[in-house]
C-alpha cells in the first residue's frame, strides 16, 4: 500500500513542468512582470507567480533570459493549400486538379510544423482544403500524430457556383471536385453548413463575391443565421466593396481581406462589432504570388493604406495571413510572422499588435476561455524570444521556445 501511494506521488510530481520566465508579458493589458514561475500540470496552467513553490521531481525548464507571452495566433491559414505561379499560374482551379489529396494531406502536415514552431500555437484554417483534408489534419495533430497548431478549419468554403475557378469556363465534371460547396439556393446553402458542421468544422466560410453574382446580404444572413443555430461563426471572404458592404450589413463574425472598403462600410463594421482579417501581404508573398517587383510593392503598400485606414477608423483588426505561397528556403511559419511588419508600416504599435494576434484572436476565434492568454487554468500554449515585443515586436520573429498544451516542441 505503501509502495503504491509512493509511486502514485511520483508520478503525479513527474507531471508538472516548473517554467521560469525572466520577464513574462501580458498581452490583454500591454503589461509585463519579471521572475515570474509558472506551474504546468496535464496541458493547463496550475499557478502562477513569483515565489511559487516548485514540486521536486518537477521538470524545470530555466528561460530566465527570456521574455514570455501566450502563444501566437494566425486567423486566416490554409494549410492544405500551396498556390504555385509557374505550376499551377496561381489558379485554384488548376491546383484542384492536379494536386493529390495525399500530396496535399504531407504538404499540410509540413505546414503545420512549420506553423508550430515559430510560434503559430492556434490557427484558424479557412478552407481550399480538398476533400476534408483539414479534418484529418485535425485529427492527427489532436491525436498526437504530427505537431500542428491547435486548428479551427471551416471545411469547404461555401460560394457561389463556380467558387474561385475563375478561368473559361470548362467540362462542368471537372468542377464537381471537393475544394467548394456551391451554393445558390437557400437549401443549398443550408446543406452545405450543415455538411461542414458534420466533418467537424468549427467556423464557417463563404465566398461572398468570388462571382460575378455575389451573396446579397440576404444570403448572407441566412448563412449567418443557419451557423448560428450549432454555435457557429461566419467568416466572409470579401474583395470588393459590395461585397463588404453586404457581409457587414448581414452581420458576419468577420470580413477576411476587405480590400475595398469605405468610410461608410468601416463606421458600420465598428457599430456591428464585425471583425476584419486584414492578410496584408508582404512584398515576399506576393512576388511569391507571381507579381512582379512593382506590381507587387503597390499592391502591398494599397493593403498597408487601407488597414491603417481601419484602424483609424477604430475598427477591430485581427492577425492573419493568407499565406499560400512558398518561397524557397523560407518556412510557412516565417512567411506568416513577417505580416507584422504590414502591421508597424501602418503606424500600430508593439501592444496593439500582440492584441491582435492573441486575445482579439481568441474571441474571434471563439477560445479565449482556453487560449490567448497566460492565466490559471487555460491552456499551456506559451512562446519565448530573447527579444522583448513589446519594445520590439520583431522580436516575434526571434522565437526560439514553444509549447502547446504542456508539450515542448522548441527549445532555446
Amino acid at each position: 500500500m505503501v509502495c503504491l501511494l509512493l509511486l502514485s506521488t511520483s508520478e503525479t510530481a513527474a507531471q508538472i513542468t516548473a517554467i521560469t520566465a525572466g520577464t513574462l508579458i501580458d498581452p490583454e493589458t500591454g503589461t509585463e512582470k519579471t521572475r515570474q514561475i509558472i506551474l504546468i500540470e496535464a496541458g493547463k496552467i496550475k499557478a502562477i507567480g513569483p515565489e511559487i513553490q516548485i514540486p521536486k521531481d518537477a521538470n524545470r525548464i530555466d528561460l530566465s533570459r527570456e521574455v514570455v507571452l501566450p502563444g501566437l495566433f494566425d486567423a486566416h491559414t490554409h494549410l492544405l493549400a500551396s498556390i504555385d505561379a509557374k505550376w499551377d499560374l496561381g489558379d485554384f482551379w488548376i491546383m484542384a486538379l492536379q494536386r493529390r489529396s495525399g500530396w496535399r494531406a504531407i504538404q499540410g502536415v509540413r505546414y503545420a510544423k512549420e506553423m508550430l514552431e515559430s510560434g503559430f500555437t492556434t490557427v484558424r484554417d479557412l478552407g481550399n482544403s480538398g476533400d476534408h483534408l483539414d479534418t484529418d489534419l485535425d485529427k492527427a495533430i489532436r491525436f498526437g500524430q504530427v505537431p500542428g497548431p491547435t486548428m479551427i478549419f471551416s471545411g469547404r468554403i461555401i460560394t457561389p457556383f463556380g467558387g474561385q475557378f475563375w478561368d473559361t469556363p470548362t467540362d462542368p465534371r471537372l468542377l464537381a471536385n471537393p475544394e467548394y460547396s456551391f451554393a445558390d439556393s437557400r437549401d443549398d446553402m443550408q446543406k452545405a453548413v450543415r455538411e461542414n458542421i458534420y466533418w467537424g468544422a468549427r467556423v464557417t466560410k463563404i465566398g461572398v463575391d468570388v462571382q460575378k453574382y455575389a451573396y446579397s446580404a440576404d444570403d448572407i444572413r441566412f448563412i449567418v443565421a443557419e451557423a448560428a443555430r450549432a454555435g457557429m461563426k461566419v467568416a466572409a471572404h470579401v474583395q470588393t466593396e459590395s461585397g463588404a458592404h453586404a457581409a457587414i450589413e448581414a452581420g458576419v463574425a468577420s470580413i477576411e481581406h476587405g480590400w475595398v472598403l469605405s468610410d461608410e462600410d468601416l463606421a458600420l463594421a465598428k457599430k456591428k462589432g464585425v471583425v476584419l482579417v486584414s492578410t496584408d501581404f508582404t512584398v515576399t508573398e506576393l512576388l511569391a504570388n507571381g507579381m512582379d517587383a512593382s506590381e507587387a510593392k503597390r499592391t502591398h503598400e494599397r493593403y498597408v493604406a487601407r488597414l491603417k485606414r481601419a484602424w483609424a477608423a477604430g475598427l477591430n483588426v485581427v492577425f492573419g495571413t493568407d499565406v499560400m505561397s512558398d518561397v524557397k528556403g523560407r518556412t510557412r511559419g516565417e512567411l506568416a510572422i513577417e505580416y507584422i511588419d504590414s502591421f508597424t508600416e501602418a503606424g500600430i504599435d508593439a501592444a496593439d499588435i500582440l492584441r491582435a494576434m492573441t486575445t482579439k484572436a481568441a474571441v474571434l476565434l471563439g477560445v479565449e476561455k482556453d487560449r490567448g492568454a497566460i492565466r490559471v487554468g487555460m491552456a499551456a500554449d506559451l512562446v519565448g524570444t530573447p527579444i522583448n515585443p513589446l519594445q520590439q515586436i520583431d522580436g516575434l520573429k526571434r522565437i526560439n521556445f514553444v509549447m502547446k498544451d504542456g508539450k515542448i516542441w522548441r527549445m532555446p
